[in-house]
């Protein structure tokens, strides 16, 4: 691994770093707009100066930027926390790829620059409450009327569907066969009629995830991304996508930050990182996040030489989810009984291990749970047998519901 720029990327790095210095907006212009209309702004005065979705080719609102320029552009802006975002990373992470790869050239040309500067914004409507965690097992139909598909069923844990302009969208063509050779793909215009957006209202407090319902919703046949069947095959390319981009563990508790809890709270009149207990865990906790740290930079040595990353994303979030639950509830239980007390006025750390605890269950939930990316990792990467599957092979008309 080299972990120094070479003098192309101190260039470069040196370039973003000026533009960000004088272009990051200020707390006056973000006040009083909401959190999209924060992001927008941003997003389109990146877009204006060239220094948005930098990796896409010029013609989609880019500039032919290499993988490492992006990474490099991430580690500057990663600088300023407090800039708005978030509410692109669907769909310039995972729909965008997904159109380059399979839409039509017309379509790219209409969607992609859009997506861009932060005028429209993406969803994925992929889970579905009966399916579990096994996406081929959705029930969402579409069946064929003319040169339209009109479209019935229900979708879960969807994010952003109620600030979305467009969302990405797998349904059943065909029942009567095997589960994945029965899935079609299409995008779909969020303000069609007949869709129903209700928020899900999590331990956090939050509403970002909805349940989206459709009722005789109509998509035009050209907004069909792949063969009629094919579904599952564009469906792969997504995820791949975006597991690559919740790899690294998302947000939440530091180390740093726990770190500093011990240091500040007592054990028996002595400062808890003192107890040979807690020395322990945080030793622990470390070592683990060393490791995440250093296989994510074998992805970025590869992106350096031009080639592809590794097994490396897989493993990144079957971690670090875990862990940083872990890290919120032991430091919750340092704080004793003002560990309950959410107050970002009084809890230590603005109660951030307050408010990781009770969102986290969600990251270990989205871009497939631990037991799938435990699966993946194991028949993908380490080549094991697959887990015995009664429903394999067999019309999804066929395979038992339980009901």
């Amino acid at each position: 691994m080299d972990f120094n720029d070479t003098a192309e990327e101190a260039a470069f790095r040196e370039q973003a770093r000026a533009w960000l210095q004088d272009n990051v907006p200020s707390a006056d212009e973000l006040e009083g707009l909401g959190e999209v209309e924060q992001a927008q702004l941003w997003q389109k005065r990146k877009y204006d100066a060239g220094w948005a979705c930098i990796r896409w080719p010029k013609e989609y609102g880019g500039r032919d930027a290499s993988a490492i320029e992006q990474v490099i552009l991430n580690q500057e802006e990663a600088k300023y926390p407090a800039l708005p975002g978030g509410v692109f990373g669907i769909g310039q992470g995972m729909a965008a790829p997904t159109l380059m790869a399979w839409a039509a050239d017309e379509q790219k040309l209409r969607l992609l620059p859009k997506m861009a500067s932060g005028e429209e914004i993406w969803c994925q409507l992929f889970s579905e409450p009966s399916a579990g965690s096994d996406l081929a097992a959705l029930r969402t139909k579409a069946e064929k009327d003319g040169d339209e598909w009109v479209i019935n069923g229900q979708k879960i844990w969807t994010s952003g569907a109620h600030y979305c302009d467009y969302g990405i969208l797998v349904v059943r063509t065909d029942p009567n066969v095997a589960k994945h050779k029965g899935l079609s793909y299409f995008f779909v215009d969020m303000h069609s009629p007949g869709i129903e957006i209700k928020a899900i209202k999590q331990l956090s407090g939050d509403a970002n995830f909805n349940e989206v319902y459709f009722t005789d919703v109509r998509i035009p046949d050209s907004q069909r991304l792949g063969a009629v069947g094919q579904g599952w095959q564009v469906a792969i390319s997504t995820l791949m996508h975006e597991r690559a981009s919740i790899g690294g563990g998302g947000s939440g508790v530091d180390f740093k930050a726990l770190l500093q809890l011990a240091r500040t709270v007592t054990i028996d009149d002595k400062p808890a990182i003192e107890d040979s207990a807690v020395r322990a865990k945080l030793a622990n906790w470390y070592c683990r996040r060393s490791g995440l740290k250093y296989t994510g930079y074998r992805s970025l040595s590869a992106l350096s030489r031009g080639e592809m990353p590794g097994p490396e994303n897989s493993i990144g979030k079957l971690v670090a989810a875990p862990m940083t639950q872990d890290m919120a509830s032991f430091a919750m239980d340092l704080m004793e009984m003002s560990g309950a007390v959410w107050d970002e006025e009084f809890s230590p750390a603005a109660g951030l291990f307050q408010g990781t605890y009770m969102g986290i269950p969600g990251f270990r939930i989205a871009g497939g749970t631990d037991e799938i990316m435990a699966n993946i990792i194991a028949e993908r990467v380490l080549g094991l047998p697959q887990e015995p599957r009664v429903d394999k092979g067999i019309p999804f008309s066929e395979v038992p519901t339980g009901t």
